[in-house]
């Protein structure tokens, strides 16, 4: 899949690559505790590693990874990412058969730094990759996991519209190294028009 930018009135989500390095380690020095749920990267060995791996996850397919820059300044804010992409097969004489476009993917490894909090900054980074994903790419499902410990994150998906699906218990090693369980929300492709609507006025 082709490299592609995003872009909106205050972010621009640009392809993650190791010349973002010092941007990041600036950006998520400002204040770690912000990250107590979130596997966010300390230092240049760790973003160096952290970047590392989610270029192996994009030659692999499996996730598309952006670093989130804030337009007025052109500063880097933090980092987000498309993954679990999902290709489903369906099967011989479906209409979908063939398509090459995903089927579903998953938002998340998303983090901002502390000056970028309460700003137009997170809304307008997922209005941007759910236009994406449900405009361009057509994809029926858009996922969201959360710590089922972080409120604010999981009051911020239920802002947008995104619907609470369950709790998936043990699902993934949380940011302090323990089995996480997970708070799982999606939003459908049949949902997506108000969605949208509510995002627009989010970011105005």
């Amino acid at each position: 899949m082709e490299d592609f930018v995003l872009q909106g009135r205050s972010v621009r989500l640009e392809p993650l690559e190791f010349s973002h390095v010092e941007g990041l380690v600036a950006a998520s020095v400002v204040d770690p505790a912000l990250y107590q749920w979130s596997p966010v990267p300390q230092g240049k060995d760790e973003t160096a590693n952290y970047i590392e791996t989610a270029l192996a996850w994009k030659e692999a397919g499996t996730a598309i990874p952006f670093a989130i820059i804030r337009r007025a300044d052109g500063n880097v804010i933090g980092s987000t990412r498309f993954w679990n992409i999902e290709y489903w097969a369906w099967p011989q004489g479906h209409p979908l058969h063939g398509r090459s476009t995903p089927d579903a993917c998953e938002i998340g490894y998303t983090w901002l730094t502390r000056s970028a909090i309460r700003t137009a900054a997170n809304t307008e980074s997922k209005l941007l990759m759910l236009t994406h994903a449900f405009e361009v790419w057509e994809v029926l499902r858009v996922c969201f996991h959360t710590d089922v410990r972080n409120e604010r994150s999981r009051a911020a998906l239920a802002r947008i519209g995104a619907q609470f699906e369950g709790i998936l218990r043990s699902h993934r090693m949380a940011a302090d190294s323990i089995p996480r369980d997970s708070a799982r929300f999606s939003i459908l492709a049949v949902e997506w028009s108000p969605v949208k609507e509510r995002l627009q006025r989010m970011v105005v």
